[in-house]
């Protein structure tokens, strides 16, 4: 099985590799290394996290799709974790943009190839940041996310959003939808 993580140099992804490798896996890492957090840190986490594993690493970002599809292209790709994101609630409110083109677009890209190249699972990490202003602690994945408090959050339930239309036109029941997403369900 080959399993593609994007955010793979982060410290959730690069420990799920490692952990995925340690059971045998083939991954591809993808990761752009951007300056949001130390460049030098990401790299330095990999090589000592993963030494000695056999892996493949992408430096590329998931905004660039034709990069993209030539991965999903020269791999048969199996399943995803897409851990990918411009993170930082403050930095969002002086680059929305990054926020929509990574976050939005990205994820965008991420799920299109998936159906393209027929790939079986994925799995998509968000933030407690959706959640909003919520007053109701702690948090339940039934909680509505319609009041996002920044610019990241409001990706987020996007790209939540993108998660859940994508696995509910390819006919998955994997997903549950979250209050307030008005799409209707096909029951059998």
């Amino acid at each position: 099985m080959t399993i593609l993580i994007t955010g793979g140099a982060g410290f959730i992804g690069c420990h799920l590799a490692k952990r995925l490798l340690e059971h045998g896996e083939k991954i591809i890492i993808v990761d752009n290394f951007n300056n949001y957090y130390d460049p030098w840190l990401k790299k330095a986490r990999i090589k000592n996290l993963l030494a000695g594993y056999d892996f493949k690493l992408c430096e590329v970002d998931i905004t660039n799709f034709a990069t993209l599809n030539k991965i999903f292209q020269d791999n048969k790709i199996d399943k995803i974790f897409h851990l990918a994101a411009q993170a930082g609630v403050r930095y969002s409110l002086e680059n929305p943009f990054a926020y929509h083109n990574t976050n939005t677009g990205g994820t965008l890209h991420i799920f299109e190839l998936a159906k393209n190249y027929h790939v079986e699972q994925i799995v998509y990490a968000s933030s407690s940041s959706v959640y909003g202003g919520n007053a109701k602690l702690p948090s339940s994945e039934n909680d509505i996310i319609s009041a996002p408090l920044s610019i990241y959050a409001m990706t987020k339930i996007a790209t939540e959003n993108i998660a859940y239309t994508y696995n509910y036109l390819l006919d998955c029941r994997t997903m549950t939808p979250r209050q307030g997403v008005k799409v209707p369900l096909k029951i059998e």
